[in-house]
């Protein structure tokens, strides 16, 4: 009797173990597709290529952004054989199919930084009047501001309004100069009309 007891105990165990196990896969496999749901993976997909000089930290799985909303993800980077408008990478971009009207209104893809931590995105700008061609050919795109060319840029920008500072403060004595110059005459001036003497002025 108790032989029996402990085996059905035994067996209640194993059965409520596996029933676990089953909730715990089933649970996983729930998180993932939802997962998958929102960052896209099961939405049809099409491919668009688009040619940078340089990505400035880009990276493969980076969100595509139109007008704030994800279209797509970047697929894969990589170098191309041969430069073309004098871009030598090539970023290929895995796009939402159900945003394909948009996108071939797109007029600027450009890299830009987002948030605090610098993440680079690329970012779609269309025009409603635009209609691009063909968008299975690659595309020309916009390379993210350099900082060091920022800094060199605005580096420029400074001596250059140092120099016109120099010049600006250079009239201004100029100008003093011809002032006080101007006062004395018409200070001499004053004083010949006062005395009766103007003509002895010269």
């Amino acid at each position: 009797m108790k032989g029996s007891r402990m085996e059905q105990n035994d067996f209640l165990k194993k059965f409520s173990a596996g029933l676990f196990f089953l909730f715990c896969v089933a649970l996983i496999v729930g998180v993932v597709f939802v997962i998958g749901v929102e960052k896209g993976i099961t939405e049809k997909k099409f491919p668009i290529t688009v040619l940078f000089n340089k990505v400035g930290g880009l990276t493969a799985g980076s969100p595509v952004r139109l007008s704030g909303v994800t279209v797509g993800v970047v697929a894969n980077i990589d170098f191309l054989d041969e430069e073309v408008a004098g871009r030598g990478v090539k970023v290929e971009l895995n796009l939402y199919k159900k945003f394909q009207k948009q996108l071939y209104k797109s007029t600027r893809f450009a890299i830009i930084t987002e948030g605090v931590l610098g993440e680079k995105i690329i970012e779609i700008t269309t025009s409603p009047g635009f209609r691009r061609a063909d968008i299975t050919t690659p595309i020309i795109g916009e390379d993210p501001l350099d900082v060091q060319n920022l800094a060199e840029t605005f580096g420029d920008t400074a001596v250059s309004l140092l120099e016109a500072s120099k010049s600006i403060q250079g009239i201004i004595n100029e100008v003093r100069d011809i002032s006080a110059a101007t006062k004395r005459l018409l200070n001499r001036i004053e004083q010949r009309v006062i005395e009766g003497n103007l003509f002895k002025v010269f």
